[in-house]
């Protein structure tokens, strides 16, 4: 008596394979519709509504109801040549240079010493943790609290930063970082970097110990030296993080308000593109200009985040 042979499971057809497939792809897609018509009512629906309000002339105390206008918040110039538009205004451009220059700035610095403190506390010494702990501090302290914090220590008469410049020969009797023109970005671009420096060192250091620590080993026997493990082996591998957090603080001081405008308020000489946004909208009750100049900063920073996609593209495969 012969035993049969048993048989062989049979492959599932590709047929099988694609209904599979496209079953998950619609449970997928009913499970997303709900976030779909929460974030269009919450993030959809402001969007379009301050895009409208961009293309008429709306002053909420004085007019009953949006104005079109069309293109005239944005460019507009009377019978006797003045220009009236967003773009023809002085004040805007001024507030434009100053936001790249905080944010070019800020983020550079940050992204330096945030590597720097990222170096050090990934590194095998003693009281790295209280060490990790305690960098974290100024990011965990509210802007609101920070800011007037560096606000006192700017004082021209009791700050203790004024003091120190005073006597140093940097400033004169009486004047302080923030009250000198040509100091005031500076002292404010020093305050976000303390404040978040940080959070730069975090993501960081999470990019950091994603790195098998057996590389390190292999390039000790080859007789590599530190210098040359961070330049060929430490900062390839730690790229993907590093425009990462790069791209989430340039998009951050790019929109930055609370802080500057605590220290200075709508100060021209340290004014961001939201501050201004802000002045428009809520001093003047501006709501068709503030909509506009609130479009041009969505353009600007979409601008901004297609370059880092687009020219700074790193392979996470």
């Amino acid at each position: 008596m012969t035993t049969p042979l048993p048989s062989r499971p049979q492959a599932a057809s590709p047929r099988a394979g694609r209904g599979l497939q496209a079953g998950r792809t619609r449970v997928a897609l009913l499970l997303l519709v709900p976030m779909l018509i929460v974030l269009a009512a919450v993030a959809g629906y402001p969007l379009l509504r301050t895009i409208y309000l961009s293309f008429t002339e709306y002053n909420i105390l004085t007019d009953p109801a949006p104005k079109w206008i069309g293109l005239g918040n944005y460019w507009f110039t009377t019978e006797d040549g003045v220009g009236l538009g967003v773009l023809q205004i002085p004040e805007w451009w001024q507030s434009v240079w100053n936001t790249v220059k905080f944010t070019v700035g800020s983020v550079l610095l940050e992204t330096v010493l945030g590597l720097a403190f990222a170096l050090i506390i990934n590194s095998k010494i003693r009281g790295r943790g209280l060490l990790r702990t305690a960098i974290l501090v100024p990011w965990a302290i509210p802007t609101v609290v920070s800011a007037q914090m560096w606000n006192w220590m700017y004082n021209d008469s009791f700050g203790i930063i004024s003091d120190w410049g005073q006597r140093l020969g940097f400033l004169e009797a009486g004047q302080s970082f923030l009250s000198n023109p040509d100091t005031a970005l500076a002292a404010l671009i020093a305050v976000d970097v303390w404040k978040t420096t940080p959070f730069m060192a975090l993501l960081l250091l999470a990019g950091l110990q994603t790195i098998p620590s057996d590389m390190y080993e292999a390039a000790d026997v080859d007789g590599a030296s530190k210098w040359t493990q961070f330049w060929r082996l430490t900062l390839p591998l730690l790229t993907p993080a590093l425009l990462v957090a790069l791209i989430f603080r340039t998009l951050d001081a790019l929109r930055v308000f609370d802080m500057p405008y605590i220290v200075k308020g709508n100060a021209p000489e340290t004014i961001t593109m939201s501050i201004y946004a802000r002045q428009e909208l809520i001093l003047n009750s501006q709501f068709g200009f503030g909509s506009a100049i609130s479009v041009l900063i969505f353009l600007i920073i979409m601008v901004f985040t297609a370059i880092y996609v687009t020219s700074l593209r790193v392979k996470f495969d």
